[in-house]
């Protein structure tokens, strides 16, 4: 019993020590403290795998390893400036070849598609916040396709679009960009993944702005209208401004995991046809150019973080 007291006296001595420590902490010095371990975290989990990717990146392509001769920024400069692109599966940037640059393929498709869906998801999320009958359908018919696996909204619409499967090259063989071999080219393969990407995303903006829209104090609307003010004018100076943080947040998460967009174009047609950014890093990964899929995968962090840097400078108080 004794020897038991004595060994937890180091203990109480340490909590004690701790307690006065932190009674004696600012407001300011204490939220840091509590933030460290998520800061850590983040830090493990995140920042360290970009150091080590942009550490290979620095170096020469090599079939022996991760790592061949050091080269420094000579992978971007090469990269950027097309010296590379007879090496990669496809032009990093083309203006002459715009629908089979990595790049430029990558910037439509995630301005297009978030466009889009902006657009539906608000559209949708409006009719949801209304009062009707069977409303609790439409709504579990909005999320299905959301919930859909990758791979299954791909072999969907995969099928849609193959001559003597799917009943869409049948619809669209009239239309001058969607032909029966939509599939088989970049700029009408792309149009189908940006379909694809809309019938499954549309639903993650509605979710988001339907959150906001019922977060609004019914009441301004009784204010409103006991002023005088239409449908249009309620919309106006009511509902778009308090719902826009909502619709902030989801376009900021839609933005990021377009400039990403990967699994759905392999599961619909595939990267040699429709050439994204994440479709260079896989591509060159496999055939063991290491340092590219690295220098590639670097630059696709970058723009994404500089749009996130962009989103929370200019809207930090959203």
């Amino acid at each position: 019993m004794s020897s038991s007291n004595q060994s937890q006296n180091p203990i109480k001595a340490v909590h004690q020590i701790a307690t006065k420590w932190i009674a004696n902490m600012s407001d300011t010095r204490f939220a840091y403290l509590l933030l460290l371990p998520t800061l850590l975290t983040v830090t493990a989990l995140a920042i360290w795998p970009l150091i080590y990717t942009f550490e290979i990146s620095l170096h020469a392509n090599s079939l022996s390893g991760l790592y061949g001769d050091f080269v420094g920024l000579e992978n971007y400069v090469q990269i950027l400036s097309g010296q590379r692109d007879a090496i990669l599966p496809s032009p990093f940037l083309s203006f002459q070849d715009p629908i089979n640059s990595g790049l430029i393929v990558t910037f439509i498709f995630a301005f297009v598609s978030v466009i889009l869906e902006a657009f539906l998801g608000f559209g949708m999320a409006l009719v949801l916040d209304q009062q009707f009958r069977g409303r609790r359908f439409v709504r579990a018919a909005i999320i299905i396709p959301w919930a859909f696996p990758i791979v299954i909204q791909g072999m969907i619409f995969y099928i849609m679009f193959t001559p003597g499967l799917g009943f869409a090259t049948e619809l669209t063989a009239w239309l001058p960009y969607l032909s029966r071999n939509a599939l088989s080219h970049g700029l009408t393969a792309l149009v189908v993944v940006i379909i694809a990407d809309v019938w499954k995303q549309s639903a993650f903006i509605a979710l988001i702005v339907l959150a906001g829209l019922q977060s609004i104090d019914r009441s301004l609307y009784n204010v409103a209208k006991v002023s005088g003010a239409s449908p249009w004018q309620r919309f106006k100076l009511v509902t778009f401004p308090l719902v826009m943080p909502s619709l902030l947040i989801a376009l900021l998460f839609r933005t990021i995991g377009a400039m990403r967009i990967y699994g759905q174009i392999e599961a619909i047609t595939s990267c040699s046809v429709v050439p994204s950014l994440s479709c260079m890093v896989v591509q060159s990964f496999d055939t063991g150019n290491y340092a590219n899929a690295a220098t590639v995968a670097f630059i696709t962090a970058s723009i994404i973080g500089t749009v996130v840097s962009i989103y929370l400078l200019k809207y930090r108080e959203v």
